[in-house]
């Protein structure tokens, strides 16, 4: 094949490139929906859409169980790292049948871009009360083991042993470290992080119940610690993370020891 990159796969006819990305689709999310395993079916029935146009250095994939529907089933957008290895800045899959929350919108429809620069406050609040974590529109479907075991295959195929993720939330990267991610950068932050959590930190004490979001329970929550993190409990936002997995390796890292979700 030759294409080791997102940039050269992108080159490749469509015809290639559309085969080569479907690879990333768990199997187990198809069957799971009554959906067809062959590509240029969920192609031609729009279900499957793909933006990987020649001479870019990222591409977006974007599965619907129905047509129309409003959320994606799978989401994923990737791009290169400067030296050609695969960075996840987005994999998301949704459960299409369960309750959906605007957390993405304002009520006037104008997107929070994940809560950074607006926050729709009682969307929130209701996805909190829901069990849901920072960012999500809806529930899950409990699949990541499948996602990375499908993803793997798919970097495997492109001939590197390591790819690149940034968890958008702090629940994410304590997910992330359960499935064997380590820290590219932002471990250290991750271990301030916990120690400010525990009995007598500088965060503990601000899980006052002055929001929704601070409650004293969240403390040992990794759910409950990410909404506070969302609520701006570190003075700053959960940036600057990047996670890495080594094909085949699970790197054994905890920094939330004993964490309850």
């Amino acid at each position: 094949m030759g294409a080791r990159s997102i940039a050269a796969l992108n080159r490749l006819p469509d015809e290639e490139k559309h085969v080569i990305y479907a690879q990333f689709i768990p199997p187990e999310l198809l069957e799971r929906f009554s959906l067809s395993s062959e590509y240029h079916d969920l192609l031609i029935q729009g279900l499957l859409k793909l933006k990987c146009k020649p001479g870019r250095t990222d591409v977006v994939l974007e599965l619907r169980h129905e047509l129309g529907f409003e959320d994606p089933l799978l989401y994923a957008h990737l791009t290169d790292t400067m030296n050609g290895q695969v960075h996840v800045l987005l994999y998301v899959v949704n459960d299409p049948h369960s309750v959906r929350f605007n957390v993405d919108k304002m009520p006037d429809g104008t997107p929070t871009e994940f809560g950074i620069f607006r926050r729709n406050v009682d969307a929130e609040i209701a996805a909190m009360n829901a069990g849901l974590a920072p960012g999500q529109v809806r529930q899950g479907l409990r699949m990541l083991n499948h996602s990375v075991e499908a993803f793997e295959k798919f970097v495997d195929y492109l001939g590197h042993e390591v790819y690149f993720i940034d968890p958008l939330s702090y629940h994410n990267a304590i997910v992330f470290e359960r499935y064997g991610f380590q820290y590219q950068q932002g471990r250290r932050r991750m271990e301030r992080i916990h120690s400010g959590f525990s009995e007598g930190g500088e965060y503990f004490s601000l899980l006052d119940g002055s929001s929704p979001f601070r409650q004293p329970e969240y403390a040992q929550s990794i759910r409950g610690r990410s909404w506070a993190i969302h609520d701006c409990i570190l003075g700053e936002p959960f940036t600057d993370i990047i996670m890495y997995k080594t094909l085949g390796i699970h790197a054994g890292l905890n920094t939330f020891p004993a964490a309850k979700w």
